[in-house]
């Protein structure tokens, strides 16, 4: 165990993050960093490799109950364990300062800013659709999309929240408008409803499904921010979850009685192609919008929580100290979040030269975060050895299977992010293994 004084007592200052959101903000959050442009593009390969409807339809259920055990776990972490640093926060005490200075550095250099490209890029490519911006249109709005959020986000937090709720209710009307499309406006053509003659693979199709549900963990970077936290973290997470598995399974569901199996599994663009049969080029145009929305919606809510994690390894790592600044007056990690805008931007720049752009940040972010999120997972089992008696707002149901399970598909899913990726994840591990350099480095020179 880690015998460094907890972080939340060396930066109990009046500079320190304030609980300033309530529950129906922390709500928006977890709802608007979830739903993103996954439900809009993953659909059709789920169908591809799950080959009929019942098959396709436990896919999206299973996805949502693993969801659900992981967010349990996190509920105990986070109401126990309150602070800016999130995952950062139990790394270290579960672990040791090392572990927890190289998850910030591959948060910071990998996981957050990637995520912020990832959006970035699909935000682009559906405003380029449009309205074009020339030769290199999409990076111009991705990079734009990067630099106008972070100024949103150092204006303040009240002003981050805000955009992040109306975000949130436009991008949820967006999908319930796709779900209604589906099932009374769109027909599959004929034979279209039959199952597919060959089936895929169950396990690729949860790596899509998995995928698509995957960013409900960043609540822990807000942690220290909810009113009540106690209680308000562990129900933002539930219900949150709640409202994506609801829609994930309608809208699902709405592909497979608007499109039918053959029809969604061909297609590229299955929430493009369900409004075009439903309302043909006026329908494609909405459908650009509200995918374009809900990208937005997802890169506001990680830039605002990613950047945490930054302030966090600036504040108990000397080497970026200058990270541990927070403005008292906007309660924003200036510092921290303009860092996590350059690198976004420089992962723009690399998904822009290697000319795939949403593919490659896929790539480049995907082992990193399944390897850390199997870590938090572990340490669970850490507190409840060592910290046995320690006041548990929260304790996560049918322990230990709950997070035996939970661990055990991060284990799958570090495998097949492995197996199913290319140059992109190459990228990935260098990134990570310079961090590990650097925390060894300066664990030397501070020895």
């Amino acid at each position: 165990m880690n015998e460094n004084p907890d972080p939340a007592i060396r930066s109990a200052a009046a500079d320190a993050p304030r609980q300033v959101l309530d529950l129906k903000d922390a709500v928006a959050l977890v709802v608007g960093i979830v739903v993103g442009a996954g439900i809009f593009k993953l659909p059709a390969l789920v169908a591809g490799n799950t080959g009929d409807g019942l098959t396709m339809m436990l896919a999206w259920l299973l996805g949502a109950a693993i969801s659900i055990l992981g967010a349990l776990c996190y509920a105990e972490l986070a109401s126990s364990h309150p602070n800016a640093g999130g995952e950062y926060h139990f790394l270290e005490r579960a672990y040791g300062l090392e572990v927890s200075r190289l998850f910030a550095w591959a948060r910071m250099t990998v996981i957050a800013s990637g995520s912020i490209a990832i959006f970035a890029f699909v935000f682009a490519d559906y405003a380029t659709q449009l309205l074009r911006l020339g030769e290199h249109s999409s990076p111009i709005y991705a990079g734009l999309l990067v630099l106008v959020l972070t100024a949103i986000n150092i204006v303040g937090l009240s002003a981050g929240k805000l955009t992040q709720n109306l975000l949130t209710v436009v991008e949820c009307s967006g999908l319930v408008l796709v779900t209604v499309a589906g099932f009374f406006f769109a027909h599959p053509e004929p034979g279209a409803s039959v199952p597919l003659s060959s089936h895929g693979a169950f396990g690729l199709a949860m790596v899509f499904v998995l995928l698509t549900y995957g960013g409900w963990n960043d609540a822990a970077y807000i942690s220290a921010e909810i009113k009540d936290g106690e209680r308000n973290i562990v129900r933002s997470l539930m219900y949150g979850l709640g409202i994506v598995a609801a829609l994930y399974i309608l809208v699902s569901y709405a592909y497979l009685v608007g499109m039918g199996m053959t029809g969604l599994s061909k297609s590229e663009a299955p929430a493009a192609d369900l409004l075009q049969r439903a309302w043909g080029g006026t329908g494609a145009a909405l459908i650009s919008i509200i995918v374009a929305v809900s990208a937005i919606t997802s890169a506001n809510a990680t830039i605002l929580t990613g950047a945490r994690t930054n302030y966090a390894l600036g504040r108990d790592w000397p080497l970026f100290g200058w990270l541990g600044r927070w403005n008292a007056r906007t309660s924003v990690p200036v510092n921290a979040m303009l860092v996590q805008a350059l690198i976004a931007l420089g992962l723009v720049a690399l998904g822009t030269y290697t000319r795939k752009g949403f593919e490659t940040m896929v790539e480049y972010t995907a082992p990193v975060f399944w390897l850390f999120f199997f870590l938090v997972g572990m340490s669970l089992f850490v507190f409840r050895r060592w910290e046995d008696h320690s006041r548990r707002p929260f304790r996560v149901p049918f322990y230990p299977f709950t997070p035996l399970i939970f661990c055990g598909m991060c284990i799958y899913m570090l495998y097949s992010s492995l197996a199913y990726t290319g140059q992109g994840a190459l990228f990935g591990v260098v990134v990570l293994a310079i961090g590990a350099v650097l925390v060894l480095f300066g664990t030397r020179r501070a020895g």
